[in-house]
């Protein structure tokens, strides 16, 4: 494992063109390395030709405007108006060498230090915009650009400097790179473009989420070394909740209270402080974990830089990273910016710590926002020193790989992007104190830096092993985009837990009434010990899921047969064509009663199976109403009702649906049969079943043992006929009361204290389910 004290010591290592780098350690000692310089040398203003918004920012000069036209690496005319001095000016800033840790901008004894890794740059240009007048806008006027000496400014691959009596907050900066143009060789330069930081600790940009008068606002990073330090308050104690005890719900924080129905003041809506005002509706549904959808900075308008198919979409899940370090600072309530960003989401967890329920990110570290070759949108990686953080292929050209499925890959396990990887996860466990992380594409993480699949991937056991991390929960999505499935054998050092695919497709075809699915049915529920019974592996390493938010809801999972995703601009192509879905027998919306209560029904179902199964179960926000995006199973693009929260929806349901739903989560957190810590031995369950071969038989019943008693039976009917069961003696001194019957309308759908009157037979409806607990009598 590549960790020493959170710094990458990497002298001599080797990277995929067996090029060695080196950055080396120094101590961080709050002082700057050299002797002092007024800042002049290498030092213009810039104005650059777009980025939006107001001007206002950075220090006025006698210039002249100069045009330029030149070729840059992609073979295309580049045009940048550009403001240059007459000569080099002297500023009242003076300079130092700088230290080349940590990476990013760090408040040092004498002034702000800036550290940045590009092995093969040639030429590195710190550009800086500096508040003026105390207004906070953005750079459309001048710049201060600094060319690094690489004599004095670079250590290793390390480029840094020192700046004295830079303001504490409110500067923007980012960097202008050149280095090799050789495209074959994986490089990607273009000296053109300014860069955001890979370790900037906040960003800046666009302030309101969708605001199209700034749909090219460029992206910068910034710090904030003035405020004070966040009270997280004296009696604050992370819920630190069993893994086996979880109930994961995951959500979108800006879609959970966009919609007006909301009820929220408008300048909260969608944002971490909207999210604290609903906390209580979490608490009623009984959830205590959210899993919340990329939170980490993104530009929802990169569908519409240019004209396309899908240039009228709003990226609204977030699956396009731009920066693994800052909050998303369009989720700050009132357009609140960067800063704001970071105080309200630490108050977000704070709140939601508050209420027992903790907070696990979806973080996406197989791919960023930079596109592909074809369309690139190159706002920091690329072009820093892309055949470092990419993976490309040497013997194509130095094309792109694209294990993502979104035109590049990161390449996680190169020593450096792999400490970039580690440090990011570190910092939103000290600075924000989220308690886990959920990987996107996690297979990805599993890859060398030529793309072959790895046995032991160095990153996948640095997080495992990692002492800051030791105590998160961390849970890999083990699929990606090239193939590698890796569902009960991601490498995991008996930590990692997995998002279970296998759980979610065996549930669904059994409950839709497919043949051959009983033992699988059953394999599933109990835990999946086919995938998980190995080494340490427990139950809890298993998260359960019918729905996520990519593919159907579960509205739709039981609507629709195909998916409907004309709205997405891609002919229909995108999204997952195998959704083991049934409409219950008309395609859509439908006033036929019938089949409404069959598709209720229905979602009851595949409800309690979830929450009765061993492992963790994690469901999608807005099923507890029973939401519909319209058969659209990739919705990533919707920044309307298809995504959004429907408050109103959730209110006509309160007494029926939703009510359903929060009984089963209550009733599995307060029955220890369904937490078990190991798998389930003989003494644990008895299947009532003796005919495991039949690929007909659709039905299945088995009872939890409780070492106290309270033994619960379970039968799942996925026929179209009524199925006569004998019930099992219960316990001694103890009598059956029915809790479930998914047949039944609320409220005796489900009855917590259990209705007395259970014969030795039961009569269990077509497409329904029982529950039964046994009782003192």
């Amino acid at each position: 494992m590549l960790h020493l004290q959170s710094l990458p010591l990497l002298c001599d290592s080797k990277i995929a063109d067996n090029t060695p780098f080196s950055v080396l350690h120094f101590s961080n000692n709050n002082s700057s390395v050299g002797s002092s310089r007024v800042l002049d040398v290498g030092l213009k203003f810039s104005k650059q030709s777009s980025g939006g918004g107001s001007s206002g920012r950075g220090l006025s000069s006698k210039a002249r405007a100069k045009t330029t036209t030149a070729l840059n690496v992609y073979g295309r005319r580049a045009h940048e108006s550009v403001l240059e001095e007459e000569a080099p000016q002297k500023l009242g800033f003076k300079t130092f060498p700088g230290q080349a840790f940590p990476f990013g901008a760090s408040q040092v004894e004498n002034g702000i230090n800036f550290a940045i890794f590009s092995q093969h740059a040639t030429a590195v240009t710190l550009c800086l915009s500096l508040p003026q007048g105390g207004k906070f806008e953005r750079p459309d006027g001048e710049m201060i650009e600094v060319a690094l000496d690489p004599k004095v400014n670079k250590t290793g691959d390390v480029w840094h400097i020192c700046i004295e009596d830079l303001p504490r907050d409110d500067v923007l900066y980012g960097y202008k790179i050149d280095g090799p143009r050789d495209w074959r060789q994986g490089h990607r330069f273009d000296s053109s473009i300014m860069l955001i930081d890979p370790y900037a600790k906040l960003v800046d940009g666009r302030r309101f989420f969708g605001d199209a008068s700034h749909k090219m606002s460029k992206f910068y990073g910034t710090y904030d070394f003035d405020s004070l330090p966040f009270d997280w308050g004296d009696n604050y104690t992370p819920p630190n909740i069993p893994e086996k005890d979880l109930v994961i719900y995951e959500m979108n924080v800006r879609a959970f209270t966009a919609d007006k129905s909301s009820g929220l003041d408008p300048n909260i809506r969608g944002s971490y402080l909207g999210l604290i005002e609903k906390i209580p509706h979490l608490l009623e549904l009984g959830v205590n974990a959210v899993e919340l959808l990329p939170v980490f900075e993104f530009d929802e308008f990169e569908f519409q830089r240019r004209p396309n198919p899908r240039d009228h979409l709003i990226n609204t899940w977030g699956y396009s990273t731009i920066n693994f370090f800052a909050p998303m600072n369009r989720y700050a309530s009132r357009g609140g910016g960067p800063r704001n960003a970071s105080w309200e989401f630490k108050e977000m967890v704070k709140a939601l710590h508050g209420a027992g329920i903790e907070v696990i990110l979806d973080v996406v570290y197989n791919h960023t926002n930079e596109a592909d070759d074809k369309n690139p949108y190159t706002t920091s990686f690329r072009g820093i020193d892309n055949k470092v953080y990419y993976m490309v292929d040497l013997n194509n050209n130095g094309q792109l790989l694209n294990f993502s499925g979104c035109g590049n890959t990161l390449n996680c396990n190169h020593p450096v992007v792999m400490e970039l990887i580690l440090d990011s996860l570190r910092h939103w466990v000290i600075e924000y104190h989220v308690d886990g992380f959920r990987f996107d594409l996690a297979s990805v993480l599993c890859r060398g830096t030529d793309g072959s699949p790895l046995d032991a991937p160095p990153l996948i056991r640095a997080i495992a092993k990692d002492s800051i991390l030791s105590s998160c929960k961390i849970i890999a999505e083990p699929w990606d985009c090239g193939g590698l499935y890796l569902v009960g054998k991601f490498p995991n050092w008996d930590r990692w837990a997995e998002w279970n695919g296998k759980y979610r497709d065996d549930i669904r075809k059994f409950i839709k009434g497919d043949s051959g699915m009983k033992g699988s049915f059953a394999t599933r529920v109990a835990g999946s010990a086919d995938l998980y019974k190995v080494h340490k592996r427990k139950p809890c390493h298993s998260v359960n899921f019918v729905i996520a938010h990519d593919g159907f809801t579960l509205r739709d999972l039981v609507s629709y047969n195909f998916k409907h995703n004309d709205a997405n601009g891609e002919g229909g192509n995108d999204g997952c064509n195998d959704n083991f879905s049934w409409n219950c027998g008309f395609e859509g919306e439908t006033d036929d009663h019938n089949i409404k209560a069959l598709r209720f029904r229905q979602m009851k179902n595949f409800h309690l199976a979830l929450m009765i199964s061993q492992g963790i179960p994690m469901m999608l926000m807005g099923d507890e109403y029973g939401h519909t995006r319209y058969g659209n199973n990739n919705s990533y693009g919707h920044d309307t009702s298809m995504n959004n929260f429907q408050w109103g929806l959730l209110d006509a349901e309160k007494s029926s649906h939703f009510r359903f739903f929060l009984e089963a989560i209550k009733f599995r957190q307060t029955h220890q049969v369904f937490t078990s810590d190991n798998f389930l031995s003989k003494n644990d369950v008895t299947w009532h079943e003796n005919n495991w071969d039949n690929q007909e038989s659709k039905f299945l019943a088995f009872t939890l043992h409780d070492k106290n008693g309270g033994d619960v039976y379970l039968a799942f009917n996925a026929h179209d006929y009524f199925v006569k069961v004998s019930i099992p003696p219960p316990p001694p001194k103890r009598r059956w009361l029915r809790v479930v019957d998914t047949n039944f309308e609320s409220p005796d759908d489900f009855i917590p204290q259990g209705l007395p009157g259970i014969g030795s037979t039961y009569n269990v409806a077509p497409y329904s389910s029982i529950l039964l607990e046994a009782k003192l009598t």
